[in-house]
């Protein structure tokens, strides 16, 4: 890599969201129900990734060593002149969930000790340790299967820090799980989804349009439906067109079954459709996957298609409620002048048995300078979380900045404080006595200087 001038931020996109993103992969391993037909790895990666991603080159190349993956990535991003001070780590891999529980906590207490820049007795003194460290987890994510997320699960993946959990839900129809050997059913999603959102987790789909046995009609279909119907509403979202990867099932049944994925001009277009569907409180994380062209037999090899989807969308003058596109750090390039004058607008709306509240504070233009998410719900299974609403996420926006930065819009601005100010006087008002939030790790010190105190996997403060 060549090295970055003084001052020079490389990569800048990494960071624009606020946070900066750590990727590690854990070791090889086959899914319990065996191998979806699209679905490549196993043996010398994980399952569903190739060797030819660079999060999975990386950790091959460190024998998938989560303490190394951490230490380099680490180094790399100080290199590149990004901060390394808010950490969001993400695990990548299948289902992480399935993997013995000894290997799962070795490999999270790792993570921390490689940001810790020390060895702890256990996973407990390295998440203590974290709260006040250099490099602070303040928010992890674990993929994971919609039949790997029991109460039980969940607790565990609480008690690691994790914030946000990905299951992939391909498309919500289980005819297609059948035939394309997906191992569970709707009802999982559904199920999952509640769980996972009355814990307090961030709930991500993975959707993949242009599988065997679909077609454009019915993917628009069940993508509206993800949004329409309460049992699914995710907050973010990984759009995965299907292809042909050359060690997958479907690369030897292509032919017999006449299987032809989406061409890039009807990717483009259906991805433009879906994007259009989108509310505002759904965050798009990421479009196509990382697989390199030699490894595909069939299907669209540019992984930036996104760049033009957004950019057609743009010079339509559609407007987009898709979180990313609204995000103050990605609207710099479009606007001369950002508005930093800003308003709160609430947004209620039912989900997963539950009632949601999207604030966020947003200028004239509708970009997108801070949101929080609080739920209301009395299906909840953890016992930090009776009587209590929960806060599921507190994000605000606009270029990373170290801790203790002044910044002059977006990050470090008070917007933070006053979401949480105005979703502690939303609970109040609905007869909650008590708000609670997950929190990652290195996120605690913030709220205990608002009065929270821990309370099992999450801060809570009782509202007087």
């Amino acid at each position: 890599m060549k090295i970055p001038l003084e001052g020079e931020v490389r990569k800048p996109s990494k960071t624009m969201a606020g946070v900066t993103p750590l990727t590690v992969v854990v070791e090889p391993r086959k899914c319990n129900h065996g191998t979806c037909v699209y679905c490549p790895g196993g043996e010398k990666v994980p399952q569903s990734y190739t060797d030819k991603s660079p999060a999975v080159m990386r950790a091959l190349m460190l024998e998938f060593d989560p303490l190394e993956q951490v230490r380099v990535r680490l180094k790399a991003f100080r290199v590149m002149n990004h901060p390394t001070d808010k950490i969001e780590l993400i695990i990548l891999g299948g289902t992480f969930m399935q993997y013995p529980k000894e290997y799962r906590d070795s490999f999270i207490k790792a993570c921390y000790d490689g940001l810790n820049g020390v060895n702890s007795k256990d996973l407990e003194e390295a998440k203590k340790i974290n709260e006040s460290a250099k490099h602070r987890m303040i928010g992890m994510c674990i993929e994971n299967r919609p039949d790997n997320c029991s109460e039980n699960e969940i607790g565990e993946m609480l008690n690691y820090g994790c914030t946000r959990v990905e299951i992939g839900i391909q498309m919500p129809d289980d005819e297609l799980y059948r035939k394309t050997n997906r191992g569970h059913s709707v009802r999982d999603v559904v199920e999952a989804s509640e769980r996972l959102k009355s814990a307090g987790l961030k709930l991500g789909f993975h959707i993949m349009p242009g599988l065997p046995y679909s077609n454009e009609e019915k993917d628009l279909k069940l993508f509206k439906e993800v949004f329409d119907n309460p049992e699914y509403r995710p907050d973010q979202l990984k759009i995965y067109p299907c292809q042909v990867i050359d060690d997958s099932p479907l690369a030897r049944i292509h032919q017999k079954i006449n299987f032809k994925p989406y061409d890039t001009e009807k990717t483009q277009e259906i991805l433009e459709k879906m994007t259009m569907m989108i509310p505002e409180y759904c965050r798009t994380m990421r479009v196509m996957r990382e697989i390199p062209p030699d490894r595909l037999v069939s299907g669209i090899t540019r992984i930036d298609i996104r760049r033009d989807v957004e950019k057609n969308l743009r010079n339509k003058g559609k407007v987009v409620q898709e979180i990313r596109m609204r995000e103050l750090g990605f609207n710099k390039q479009y606007f001369k002048e950002i508005d930093s004058k800003v308003r709160l607008k609430v947004t209620e709306y039912e989900a997963n048995n539950g009632k949601e509240f999207f604030l966020q504070f947003v200028n004239k233009d509708n970009i997108l300078f801070g949101l929080l998410r609080l739920r209301f719900s009395n299906n909840g299974f953890m016992k930090e979380l009776e009587g209590a609403a929960i806060v599921r996420e507190l994000h605000t926006y606009g270029k990373a900045l170290e801790i203790g930065e002044k910044g002059e819009r977006g990050q470090h601005t008070g917007i933070g404080k006053k979401l949480m100010k105005e979703a502690e006087r939303i609970s109040k008002e609905n007869g909650f006595g008590k708000i609670a939030i997950i929190s990652g790790v290195g996120v605690r010190e913030y709220f205990f200087n608002q009065g929270y105190i821990l309370d099992g996997p999450y801060v809570s403060k009782t509202l007087i």
